[in-house]
């Protein structure tokens, strides 16, 4: 299994920011923040030809509050 990622692995991004810092608050991290929180994030490469753009980092966010939402429910 490759373990690398890049931009247009929106869910598993999500998953791993979810993962990294449960108690953050997507809404409240701004998309410069948000970016450099994803290419810190192990695994994580930049791929020649997909760069990031605000399409993109919002995707992830809104990705990033279902996982945390999942994850609220399911401790419920």
């Amino acid at each position: 299994m490759n373990d690398t990622f890049h931009w247009l692995d929106v869910q598993r991004i999500a998953e791993e920011l979810a993962d990294s810092d449960p108690d953050a608050n997507p809404v409240a991290i701004s998309f410069t923040d948000l970016r450099r929180m994803v290419t810190d994030l192990p695994g994580f490469h930049e791929e020649p030809g997909h760069p990031v753009n605000e399409r993109i980092l919002e995707a992830i966010q809104a990705a990033w509050i279902d996982e945390l939402d999942g994850i609220d429910h399911e401790e419920d």
